[in-house]
């Protein structure tokens, strides 16, 4: 499985990981491009930069260039690459690993 690493500031990691926010965001610019343009199976998401930072892994079903939700983080306006995510796969909130089948 090839998973794709990205940090985020805790609001959007909360979001994403009760089910409330389904994509993430990251600007067309040509760093994006560069490291987008590979095949992922799932996104791990880290609330930090910590090695002990809650962390998880969810499922990538598709990658796009649109228009996102401003509320989820968005620019107004502007394209962004948008990562449209599925189910939680692998689960670290407080030290402790939970796997979901």
């Amino acid at each position: 499985m090839k998973i794709l690493h990205l940090t985020l500031k805790k609001k959007w990691f909360d979001m994403i990981s009760s089910g409330v926010k389904k994509e993430e965001y990251r600007e067309i610019k040509p760093y994006w491009c560069k490291r987008l343009n590979k095949k992922f199976d799932a996104v791990q998401f880290r609330n930090g930069y910590s090695k002990d930072a809650p962390f998880f892994i969810i499922q990538l079903i598709g990658l796009y260039r649109s228009f996102g939700i401003v509320e989820w983080g968005a620019p107004e306006g502007r394209m962004v690459f948008i990562l449209r995510l599925g189910k939680i796969i692998t689960n670290r909130s407080s030290g402790r690993l939970n796997r979901r089948p």
